[in-house]
């Protein structure tokens, strides 16, 4: 099915965008976690067609079942519910797939995405906790989405550890939005190489998402050379998004962003191409990137 070097892995793209693109329940503020609520057939669909487009791994709708899309009230009522859901419909798609494909427990931003200033750590083992338990009898492993800074990146961790037995963990950090030099950092301002040596020894894979190709591109140098010569062999990738540039005033949960045309399959094919040929293993999209972009990595090589 894949022109893609055998040991690059495709991972699915952007739930929430194609949701809405399918016609499927969406709106600010429960995002993709709408569908679960109204349409959950959508969801599963949406995986398929992913799947079909020729993703090995697809990642769980969960990521806005959190008390930032939700509601406190609501996520305390229905997250466990919810989650739960989420978790089924992507075994139920990767199960009925024909080829092989891997079901990535999401563990998402509790408090919005790219806004690490609002990360608040007394609050968040409890929430990430109801993901874990939730997701875990579904999943293959785990991704940790939209990770802003260290102190989210080794919560995360401390989560999985008290409840996602022995699964795999993929921390895929994201960067900002502003046009790329030579140094990419957090959101939060803490350098990517310090962030590799934060969670090195708790992963088997530092990725990024959720942030445009550019700074992607950049940021996985620094992981390259954080990484050394690599002895616990730990891959490295991203998914980017296609949305324009957030304007300033931007807050999360407020406004949709538009999407950047240019970015077509073909020419995102050739960004992650790059990213490749640099010693990337893992390659997906995110947010505004569609089957048919999935689609086109898997024709890497031709």
């Amino acid at each position: 099915m894949s022109d893609l070097p055998k040991q690059v892995t495709v991972i699915d793209g952007g739930m929430g965008k194609l949701l809405e693109r399918s016609g499927a329940p969406f709106r600010q503020p429960e995002w993709s976690a709408l569908a679960l609520l109204e349409d959950p057939p959508a969801v599963q669909q949406a995986h398929r067609d992913f799947i079909e487009s020729g993703a090995e791994i697809i990642i769980v709708n969960a990521y806005a079942v959190v008390p930032f899309h939700l509601g406190d009230e609501r996520f305390a009522e229905r997250g466990t519910e919810l989650a739960e859901l989420a978790g089924r419909l992507a075994r139920a798609a990767a199960d009925e797939a024909d080829h092989p494909v891997l079901v990535a427990g999401t563990l998402p931003p509790l408090y919005g995405s790219y806004e690490p200033e609002k990360f608040r750590p007394a609050d968040a083992p409890a929430a990430w906790d109801v993901l874990v338990k939730a997701q875990a009898p579904f999943v293959d492993f785990w991704i940790a989405e939209t990770v802003s800074s260290i102190a989210e990146a080794e919560a995360i961790v401390a989560a999985v550890k008290r409840g996602g037995g022995s699964l795999d963990l993929w921390m895929s950090f994201t960067v900002p939005d502003d046009a790329p030099g030579t140094q990419v950092d957090l959101r939060s301002g803490e350098t990517v190489a310090a962030a590799v040596e934060a969670v090195v020894d708790d992963v088997q894979a530092i990725i990024f998402n959720c942030s445009p190709p550019e700074a992607i591109g950049v940021a996985l140098g620094h992981v390259r050379d954080a990484l050394g010569s690599n002895p616990k062999g730990i891959r490295f990738g991203g998914y980017a998004n296609a949305f324009v540039a957030k304007q300033e005033g931007y807050a999360a949960n407020e406004v949709v962003l538009g999407r950047r045309e240019e970015l077509t399959p073909g020419t995102y094919k050739d960004v992650c191409a790059a990213w490749v040929d640099a010693g990337a293993t893992i390659i997906g999209g995110c947010c505004q990137m569609f089957p048919e972009h999935i689609e086109a990595l898997t024709k890497l090589g031709k």
